[in-house]
């Protein structure tokens, strides 16, 4: 990508992805999209299954290379390939609240940064479609059964954002004139750079902070009904079962979950 223009913008917007401008984790439905191709790639879970135990230890980045081991030996055409197509499948499904959001911004001329901890080739291509000047996600180096990463999220966010912006993007310490936008505590690093905030169907938690901070909130319906409904989601999810488990392209004014769409202060 380009590298962006010295001159500030007249604003700065950041979007998490997951869970922000769709309902679930982009890594369970990448993993789901690619099993229903290559469904001997399914075998992999056990693999991971099995390291579940060793999370305290290994970590969100020692899990996320675990993981991905259903990719190993992918030739990187392929995955570029799987991941355009992932992508354009994917972006008919953005929250509308959350896009109504986006196009607002790009018409106030905002620069728009998509900031992901999910891996970075399949974030670009998701990124390009939905036109943000810079897109952030984890970069995966394929190869290895283990493939080699770093890790996006929290305040390696924040640091590679300060490397890859120039200096008149911010000011006392933020992004001038900027609203984050996350559904996730793990990015509250991210959120102390901007000036507002959207938070998009937050934990009790977040929702404490977003109140305390008068940030909005947003409720916009997501895929599933109860606790159930979700788990066996996740694991038709996992395992490739199901055309569409994630229950993305059913309307959602015929599947609701919450109430309207609202936003609170």
């Amino acid at each position: 990508m380009t590298a962006p223009s010295t001159t500030a913008p007249p604003g700065i917007a950041l979007f998490d992805l997951d869970g922000t401008l769709f309902a679930w984790d982009s890594q369970l439905l990448f993993r789901h999209f690619v099993l229903r191709r290559e469904p001997w790639r399914g075998a992999f879970l056990l693999i991971f299954l099995l390291f579940l135990p060793l999370v305290g230890l290994l970590g969100d980045g020692g899990m996320k290379r675990i993981f991905l081991c259903y990719l190993w030996r992918m030739e990187p055409l392929r995955l570029r390939e799987l991941s355009q197509e992932f992508a354009a499948s994917l972006v008919p499904t953005v929250y509308p609240a959350l896009r109504a959001a986006l196009e607002s911004h790009r018409e106030s001329g905002d620069f728009l940064i998509l900031a992901s901890a999910s891996p970075e080739f399949y974030v670009q291509e998701i990124g390009h479609l939905l036109h943000f000047d810079l897109i952030l996600g984890t970069p995966v180096e394929l190869g290895a059964f283990f493939p080699d990463l770093e890790n996006h999220k929290g305040h390696a966010k924040v640091t590679r954002l300060q490397q890859v912006l120039p200096a008149s993007y911010f000011e006392n310490g933020r992004l001038r004139k900027s609203h984050g936008y996350t559904d996730s505590t793990a990015d509250l690093p991210m959120l102390a750079l901007c000036n507002s905030a959207t938070v998009v169907n937050p934990s009790p938690i977040l929702t404490a902070r977003a109140r305390a901070a008068t940030w909005a909130i947003v409720r916009p319906a997501r895929p599933w009904r109860t606790r159930v409904g979700f788990t066996l989601r996740l694991l038709a999810l996992l395992t490739g079962l199901g055309e569409d488990p994630g229950g993305l392209r059913v309307p959602l004014g015929k599947n609701p979950e919450a109430p309207p769409d609202k936003a609170r202060a």
